[in-house]
């Protein structure tokens, strides 16, 4: 074979492996599904230290016959950067005989991230919401959406939009909410950040709009104490939600009106909405902040999304997540993940001209907009 020809049939079959590889893709988030279906996070860390194979299927009451199966999991999702496999001293070695060392499974960042019950962030729920048989069968519709003018993916496979949906399935509901609050507890990490925690000083008053059940406005709110603090959503979102000193909640419809406030938050609200509904949006938030600007300060809302930046994002995973989101949101609910320049076309429209993007968190922003 020449050396040209060797070169060709190279390239042929890195672009095989890679078409096995997206091929197969779906089961990485079934392993990761079976990571927290199994409650394998929470076991590594109830046990104090690394856990070996033995240990680890005796604790879930695996039968013998599948003892390699859960080895070929863990070393799999080892290798994507869930578990580190480590070397540790055997010590139930009790007949004598010298100390001997065996492999078992330590916890990452990645893993800690999906350990439920901790006081740390936990981002399970987020894993359990996107992986539900029921909302992730969706996609399998895909040929029919792209044939189909008007309706969502969701429309075309449940029979009616996701929020209709969820409103009329209490244990999908609970299952949405519970993802958004867990996603929310990234906030706390955020507000570490000197740059980030100056952009909430000096406001006395602020709207969470699309604030679902409150986590983001409970962290928020216990950071800036003297913060008055309004939860805004649909009015069976907030129904018997309790309010605490300076923090209530209010049901209402965002695309009629907005309650006044110095600023208006909106956390990954827009990335749902087509560019004509979130400029709706923008265009109530500036009315709500253009009635209680005063000359000694200055109202303008908080965007926590996602900006798409191809030079500037790390390509394997922000960047490649940033894309998979968009898809998603497109299909799904006529959303958009946008660019810089598609997030200040729909500012302009909105008559909002003025604004500043900051890194908030991996993979959301923090785009001030004023009036």
């Amino acid at each position: 074979m020449s050396s040209n020809n060797g070169e060709k049939a190279n390239e042929i079959f890195k672009a095989q492996a890679l078409v096995y590889r997206n091929m197969y893709g779906h089961l990485d988030s079934m392993c990761l599904k079976w990571i927290i279906d199994f409650g394998i996070p929470n076991i590594i860390h109830n046990h104090g230290k690394p856990i070996t194979l033995s240990e680890l299927v005796s604790t879930l009451n695996i039968p013998s016959a599948k003892v390699e199966s859960v080895d070929l999991f863990m070393r799999y999702r080892a290798h994507n950067g869930f578990f580190d496999i480590v070397r540790i001293i055997d010590d139930d070695n009790d007949d004598g005989e010298e100390e001997k060392e065996k492999e078992a499974f330590a916890l990452t960042t990645a893993s800690e991230l999906l350990i439920k019950g901790s006081e740390n962030p936990c981002i399970s729920p987020v894993v359990e919401l996107v992986t539900d048989p029921t909302l992730s069968s969706s996609f399998y519709h895909i040929n029919k959406w792209f044939y189909d003018e008007n309706r969502t993916l969701f429309e075309i496979a449940l029979g009616k939009p996701v929020w209709e949906f969820l409103d009329k399935n209490p244990t999908h509901m609970s299952l949405f909410n519970e993802a958004m609050a867990s996603d929310s507890q990234m906030v706390k990490l955020a507000l570490k950040d000197h740059n980030i925690n100056m952009a909430f000083q000096g406001l006395e008053s602020m709207v969470d709009v699309g604030g679902g059940t409150g986590t983001t406005a409970q962290i928020i709110s216990e950071h800036f104490p003297k913060l008055k603090f309004v939860v805004f959503d649909l009015p069976h979102v907030v129904k018997g939600l309790k309010a605490s000193n300076n923090l209530s909640f209010l049901g209402g419809d965002m695309f009629e009106s907005i309650p006044k406030a110095d600023a208006i938050l909106l956390k990954l609200v827009l990335h749902n909405w087509s560019d004509d509904n979130c400029i709706k949006i923008l265009k109530n938030c500036k009315d709500a902040i253009v009635n209680v600007l005063r000359d000694d300060k200055k109202g303008k809302i908080m965007i926590l999304d996602i900006v798409v930046n191809e030079e500037q994002d790390e390509p394997e995973i922000i960047t490649r997540v940033k894309f998979l989101m968009n898809i998603s949101m497109h299909v799904l609910l006529h959303g958009k993940v946008r660019t810089k320049e598609e997030w200040k076309n729909i500012f302009d429209e909105a008559g909002l001209c003025d604004y500043k993007i900051s890194p908030f968190s991996g993979y959301l922003s923090l785009i001030e907009v004023y009036p």
